[in-house]
């Protein structure tokens, strides 16, 4: 039997799906764990990146920094805080993991807002629209699938770190890979592993939809027809009924 067999015989195991370390319980602590992570990410980021993309402000410190902290190793991050802390807890790793989210969060935003057309600015404030309400009416409902998406990209990393760490050790998918390691049950570990790509993939399915949804129309076609202008060259089918001198 293959490592893949086994795996699969392991998630098929009754016991394995009961108890506080069935898999049921395991995927509510992960998921609970990545929407804490989550909301606190972009409870920070969201405003930030909004500030920077609607008066372009900070620009050149946030944008470097943000980039800086994409390099920054996780865990090595859970390991400091994790013993600058104390105790055992989601603490430390979810501080680093708020950390990990917040730059594609605040890049989302503040992106989305600078690829709103200027024109399209220019005109709200020539009707009379005040920042505010370009910000809201205007410039959020526009840049709202780039926003999607810089939350769609911090939860794929925030459901694959939360594995990681499990290593402190908290609850979370992650107590599969950890606990069967000492033990060397592969089959575990590799069924842990499954149940967390099929989770990532479910997590990125759904916000795709979620970004196609707040697509506008104009933006989904790429471009807004300009019924004025728009022409077509006239069949042979439209030409057998102009008049001659319009032929």
């Amino acid at each position: 039997m293959n490592s893949y067999s086994q795996a699969f015989a392991w998630l098929a195991a009754p016991g394995h799906w009961a108890g506080p370390s069935g898999i049921p319980q395991r995927i509510l602590e992960h998921l609970g764990y990545t929407g804490l992570t989550l909301l606190i990410a972009i409870a920070i980021a969201l405003p930030v990146g909004l500030y920077i993309g609607h008066t372009g402000r900070g620009r050149d410190v946030i944008v470097p920094l943000t980039g800086a902290m994409r390099a920054l190793p996780t865990l090595g991050i859970v390991i400091l805080l994790a013993l600058w802390i104390g105790g055992i807890g989601i603490q430390a790793p979810l501080i680093a993991l708020v950390v990990l989210a917040l730059p594609p969060v605040i890049a989302g935003a503040y992106a989305g807002l600078e690829s709103v057309d200027r024109s399209v600015i220019d005109a709200a404030r020539s009707i009379g629209f005040t920042g505010w309400q370009v910000l809201w009416q205007v410039e959020v409902p526009l840049a709202l699938p780039l926003i999607v998406g810089g939350i769609r990209s911090a939860c794929l990393q925030v459901i694959a770190t939360w594995t990681v760490a499990a290593y402190l050790p908290v609850g979370g998918l992650g107590r599969f890979l950890y606990d069967a390691l000492p033990n060397q049950d592969y089959a575990q570990m590799l069924a842990g592993s499954l149940i967390v790509i099929v989770l990532a993939l479910l997590a990125d399915g759904l916000f795709a939809l979620v970004q196609r949804l707040a697509t506008p129309r104009g933006v989904a076609a790429g471009r807004t027809p300009d019924v004025g202008t728009a022409t077509r060259s006239p069949t042979r089918k439209d030409q057998t009924w102009l008049a001659p001198e319009e032929a």
